[in-house]
């Protein structure tokens, strides 16, 4: 590896995503980089991971979050002589298992479903919007972490705010080696999926993920990051041209959801039956934040119209288009 001091173990996962990775992280404290999924399996992987390399979970002394998803979080409550949890301060609701935030997290839903013009039939998925929290573990952070902060125990690497995927996702960059620890970020084989969440504080407009993903890119193209250690699939390098081909395809979608508009007004739900003809049964969620995603970037860029009609939101081209 192209840093002696970075660990890597993989650990299987209940989701469609397959294995997820930790990294033990060698400094002034012992550290875990995210804490994989509360499975057997997965601590029966991380157990005989951290034997291989020498340690036990007792020696653990800090967690590192890099987002709250449950297959980055599930593990938190079972290391011994752990002293501390990091992460981006949008982790605590989620260890904290927040009941208010929970219920306003299903309305938000309900009421964004509902103006994106989403049938009846649809509705059952928000009943499951809390099943996967079966497999995040519980706590509280010890301190939060912030744009420009340098890690505790690890002060060569700087705290890097990446939302987008999650609003809680952090990046770690180690400026002198280029290892960038990158959680869901940057992932060498699949693009990472822009999700939908409430706004952190209520009553304020809520989060564009895609536009913010897009962003965090572009600052991330210009560091001059050698390794990329992501939370799925291969260590690798050549950052630059991935963040291109990634922000291509995204350009690619935009222009898919022009066309679509081209034929008339349209609400994001019947956008995503057009664009994910294949997925929107089975991945309801991941195709409605990824099309209104598409939609928050054309408007954007002014080349769509956001209409509201009798309570839908309803989307068609600009007259310049």
């Amino acid at each position: 590896m192209a840093n002696t001091n970075i660990y890597q173990i993989t650990i299987p996962t209940p989701f469609a995503v397959g294995d997820v990775h930790v990294y033990l992280l060698k400094g002034d404290t012992l550290s875990l980089i995210d804490a994989g999924t509360k499975t057997k399996q997965a601590w029966e992987a991380l157990t005989d991971g951290l034997k291989r390399i020498g340690y036990y979970p007792e020696d653990i002394e800090q967690l590192i979050l890099t987002h709250h998803h449950p297959d980055h979080t599930g593990l938190t409550e079972e290391f011994p002589r752990l002293k501390a949890i990091y992460g981006h301060a949008l982790n605590d609701v989620w260890l904290k298992r927040e009941e208010a935030y929970f219920k306003r997290y299903e309305q938000f839903f309900y009421d964004l479903y509902l103006e994106s013009g989403v049938p009846e039939a649809y509705h059952a998925f928000l009943q499951t919007l809390r099943a996967p929290l079966r497999f995040a573990g519980k706590g509280a952070l010890t301190d939060s972490l912030k744009e420009g902060d340098l890690l505790p125990g690890h002060q060569e690497y700087r705290v890097l705010e990446t939302p987008g995927h999650a609003q809680s996702h952090l990046s770690f960059f180690q400026e002198e080696s280029g290892a960038f620890i990158g959680g869901d970020h940057l992932l060498s084989h699949i693009s990472s999926n822009p999700l939908l969440e409430p706004p952190a504080i209520p009553g304020m407009a809520r989060p564009k993920p895609l536009l913010q993903y897009r962003d965090a890119l572009s600052r991330c193209r210009e560091l001059d990051i050698h390794t990329v250690y992501p939370g799925h699939g291969k260590i690798f390098s050549g950052a630059v041209p991935l963040i291109d081909k990634r922000i291509q395809k995204q350009e690619q979608r935009a222009e898919r959801v022009k066309e679509i508009l081209d034929d008339g007004e349209k609400t994001a739900f019947q956008v995503c039956e057009r664009l994910f003809p294949n997925h929107i049964e089975k991945e309801f969620g991941l195709t409605m934040s990824e099309t209104i995603g598409q939609l928050d970037y054309l408007e954007a860029c002014g080349h769509i119209q956001r209409m509201n009609i009798n309570g839908l939101s309803k989307f068609k081209l600009e007259m310049s288009e």
